[in-house]
């Protein structure tokens, strides 16, 4: 059974895309933007606000952690 919620996005944006076609810089402004998503979905190291403030609560919960520079936080903070 085929998601109902994205066949209607995909109708949305192939509606839009065609609204637009015809208008070379917004067709590039477009392509450019899509090729931005593609490297955001493909960067295992993106997260969201939400998702790096709980890792933060996370690692505040823990106790006696000490890091002698930023590298070593940002490695710690990573792997929770």
């Amino acid at each position: 059974m085929k998601n109902v919620h994205l066949d209607s996005i995909n109708t949305e944006l192939w509606q839009s895309i065609g609204a637009i076609a015809d208008n070379e810089s917004l067709m590039k402004r477009l392509t450019q933007y899509a090729k931005k998503l593609v490297k955001e979905k493909n960067d295992s190291t993106l997260m969201t606000k939400e998702e790096f403030l709980a890792k933060i609560d996370r690692a505040e919960k823990q106790s006696g952690k000490r890091f002698d520079s930023v590298e070593e936080l940002d490695k710690y903070i990573r792997s929770l």
